[in-house]
């Protein structure tokens, strides 16, 4: 983020009191950009914000969606059924 203006907007907080907010550089929101190049997910379970960019880097088959990579989400439920 070296040589960006980077403003972050407080959205609401979580369960664990940590500030959820909206992050941009230069203007450009961080999240939608990570999401679209496929190295984040949209965390429906909260919002259906970045919902488009994780379908088209779906299709594009971008980063993490090139590998098959489990969601987190799906991992703990899983992993929590192993023991």
């Amino acid at each position: 983020m070296h040589g960006h203006t980077i403003t972050c907007e407080p959205r609401t907080n979580d369960r664990y009191g940590s500030t959820v907010a909206l992050c941009r550089a230069d203007g450009v929101d961080i999240e939608a950009e990570m999401v679209r190049a496929g190295m984040a997910l949209a965390f429906v379970r909260y919002s259906r914000d970045y919902v488009g960019q994780e379908e088209v880097a779906h299709f594009q088959g971008l980063c993490m969606h090139a590998h098959g990579c489990e969601k987190p989400w799906e991992w703990r439920v899983r992993a929590k059924g192993d023991h």
